[in-house]
């Protein structure tokens, strides 16, 4: 199903552009300009055989961690938040892709029900946390209250601060009962977002992952980095630290993320040889990482 889009007048770079995702062609400003968007450090994205021989090296990886899981009892979490299209799906895809799915949740939540705005915040996301040997991935997680549910007007300012105050008190309760606590924030260029939106209105095969709430935000640039950078002060904490990944390369994207969480592991069988280091221009903690090229 594909929904009415009007045509959208949004600023770059200080500059009002009138895009429409209906033409065919992107305007140039925005074609041009999508990879190296937000400052991008690559000029190109990874070539294919590297990048899936990497990956395959680390989702064997991957795999010692499923299987330690199960031997230890131990329990992961993974957040993964960041604009729309920034290209979380496809990160978690790369995580879970050869894991045994009876222990490897995916959780990616709808709107809450009448019922479930009427209870704790918190209450619906509790029962989807792991049990005994279990990871579970959230794509998208409670922090809708701190981007999404704020600039859209889905929340009170009330509930917001609230959420802020709360969060990391939530997190540190995980933390303390023994939960492998990590966050991703997904970061993406605009242009590249817009790219990816058109791509995605293009494609018949994608274009259910364009919604109405998508359009409005495309508007809304600078009150969703305002609604992000108010979150990371608030909830980017030594032990709950948020992890920035830059995303206008999505091969680069899920290799660093996967290189990271390994690192952060000690798992049976560890072959640390195979999993190198995180490129320091693609990832990076809080908002100091993105502070570094004026994101």
């Amino acid at each position: 199903m594909t929904h009415d889009i009007p045509q959208v007048s949004i600023n770059i770079n200080g500059k009002a552009v009138k895009i429409d995702l209906d033409d065919r062609e992107l305007i140039p400003a925005i074609k041009d300009n999508a990879f190296s968007s937000g400052g991008y450090p690559y000029e190109k994205k990874l070539s294919r055989k590297p990048y899936e021989k990497e990956l395959e090296t680390l989702q064997l990886e991957l795999g010692k961690v499923q299987s330690w899981l199960q031997k230890t009892g131990e329990r992961i979490v993974i957040v993964f938040e960041g604009r729309d299209a920034a290209g979380k799906g496809g990160t978690i895809n790369a995580f879970r892709e050869y894991l045994n799915p009876r222990h490897t949740r995916v959780v990616a939540l709808s709107k809450p029900s009448d019922t479930e705005r009427g209870q704790w915040y918190f209450q619906r996301y509790v029962q989807h946390l792991p049990s005994d040997g279990e990871m579970v991935m959230f794509d998208r997680s409670w922090y809708n209250r701190a981007g999404v549910e704020p600039v859209m007007g889905f929340c009170s300012p009330q509930q917001h601060k609230l959420f802020l105050t709360q969060a990391p008190q939530f997190e540190d309760m995980l933390i303390s009962d023994g939960i492998h606590l990590f966050k991703f924030w997904l970061n993406v260029g605009q242009e590249m977002q817009l790219k990816r939106f058109h791509d995605r209105r293009q494609n018949p095969l994608k274009s259910w992952k364009l919604s109405p709430i998508d359009i409005k935000a495309l508007s809304k640039w600078d009150d969703y980095t305002k609604a992000r950078n108010t979150m990371l002060e608030h909830t980017h904490k030594k032990d709950a630290p948020w992890t920035i990944v830059r995303s206008n390369d999505k091969r680069r994207a899920r290799l660093n993320a996967i290189r990271y969480f390994l690192t952060k592991l000690d798992y049976e069988g560890k072959n640390q040889n195979a999993i190198i280091k995180t490129d320091p221009l693609i990832l990076g903690s809080g908002a100091d990482f993105l502070n570094e090229f004026g994101a």
